[in-house]
């Protein structure tokens, strides 16, 4: 299944997933979702982050961090097969997560961070870019050619606009200006139903929505689909409100899926 990765940076001709956890929790819990993943039978690349540096409250759940992170994410490559795919978030940090990983991702917020796309792209490994949700689609090009200039793969993900203070939007013509980067797009179901929150120290969200976003995602036409996978969301450690259970994401899979590939045979 590791060909998931070089399936999507080459031009998959279905629909890629990058699925998991948001952070990584108990190895009981971060075990059952690879194993449904894997048990899927379908491109996937399981995400989950050592760390949620990005966070507003100083209270806020994190993760096991660097070095506990990196042996988890190793444990479930080694039992299931899946290639992995996590957050860097410092310079540092990329060399030593490029040793375990298949792919590094720079955090939405950290999308125009020179140095640090830089140093994920010098690591050879592909770079999936989250394009922040304060900067306008058609300038995530410019992104885009700091990964190529450093000699990597960069793939795009799309996660909504800030609209307001305590919204996301999707407007479905990032993804268009998206593909013209010329790279992979993704479009990330799950953080782009996000309500960032005023008072309350978690983010929120609208769950219901994810599915019907990813449907008019797949109508416009992207490569890959990003959910956040939990088997008991509500109990998740970090954005309970927007992460999908095992049967919404067979449901994620089935209609995107269809609706692929009826766009694919107009084309």
């Amino acid at each position: 299944m590791a060909d998931a990765v070089t399936a999507l940076t080459a031009g998959a001709a279905a629909p890629v997933f990058i699925a998991g956890p948001c952070v990584l929790e108990d190895r009981d819990t971060v075990f059952a979702v690879a194993d449904f993943l894997a048990g899927l039978n379908l491109p996937v690349v399981f995400k989950a982050s050592f760390d949620k540096a990005n966070r507003s409250s100083a209270d806020a759940h994190r993760g096991p961090g660097l070095d506990a992170g990196l042996e988890l994410l190793a444990a479930v490559r080694a039992r299931t097969g899946l290639p992995v795919l996590t957050d860097v978030h410092e310079p540092g940090q990329c060399a030593a997560v490029a040793q375990v990983v298949d792919v590094l991702q720079i955090p939405a917020f950290l999308c125009r961070q020179t140095d640090l796309v830089v140093a994920a792209a010098s690591t050879g490994k592909p770079v999936n870019l989250k394009r922040g949700q304060f900067l306008d689609p058609r300038r995530m090009g410019f992104v885009v050619d700091k990964v190529r200039r450093a000699g990597g793969q960069p793939w795009v993900t799309e996660r909504g606009t800030t609209f307001g203070h305590g919204d996301l939007v999707l407007d479905p013509r990032a993804l268009v200006w998206l593909r013209a980067t010329g790279a992979p797009v993704v479009y990330d179901c799950t953080h782009s139903v996000q309500t960032p929150s005023g008072d309350a120290p978690t983010t929120g969200g609208a769950r219901a929505m994810a599915l019907p976003l990813a449907r008019a995602a797949a109508a416009v036409g992207v490569d890959a689909f990003f959910a956040e996978v939990h088997p008991d969301p509500a109990r998740a450690w970090s954005d309970a409100d927007t992460q999908l259970d095992f049967a919404t994401f067979r449901r994620l899979v089935s209609e995107v899926s269809a609706i692929d590939a009826a766009r694919r045979a107009s084309a």
